[in-house]
């Protein structure tokens, strides 16, 4: 079952998330310099456990359960990153680091719609199947 949507939906949530990360910048700081997540190990580790449990949950196609539970735990790991951006580029000491932002802060909003998409389209596998059981 690798041919079905939501597989479509996890590979473009991989390439979001291991190979956009090098192609656009999270933000300028103040001294005009691009800032990407290659710089900080926590957001380049936050973005690769993503493509990384995206990438997981394209071969765990034959267990639907844990494949909608990888999405969901990846989603919320998506939304910590997202938080964790909003906060550094509205920081709450009044002093601020961002001066300009990138489209790369947008990137966990692209991984988390597809992955919403993927789950939508795995569920709607999973009750198909439990549909075809009832009539047995």
């Amino acid at each position: 079952m690798i041919q079905r949507i939501q597989t479509l939906y996890l590979v473009l949530v991989t390439g979001i998330s291991a190979g956009l990360i090098f192609v656009f910048h999270l933000w300028t700081n103040m001294q005009g310099d691009k800032v990407f997540a290659l710089d900080n190990y926590l957001y380049f580790g936050l973005f690769l456990g993503s493509a990384l449990l995206s990438f997981i949950s394209i071969f765990s196609f034959k267990n639907r359960k844990s494949q909608f539970m990888l999405g969901r735990l990846n989603i919320i790991l998506n939304f910590i990153l997202l938080g964790i951006f909003v906060y550094q580029s509205l920081n709450l000491s009044g002093e601020t680091n961002v001066s300009e932002k990138g489209i790369g802060i947008l990137l966990p909003i692209f991984s988390i719609v597809c992955l919403v998409l993927a789950n939508k389209a795995i569920k709607k596998d999973e009750d198909l199947v439990k549909s075809v059981d009832r009539l047995r």
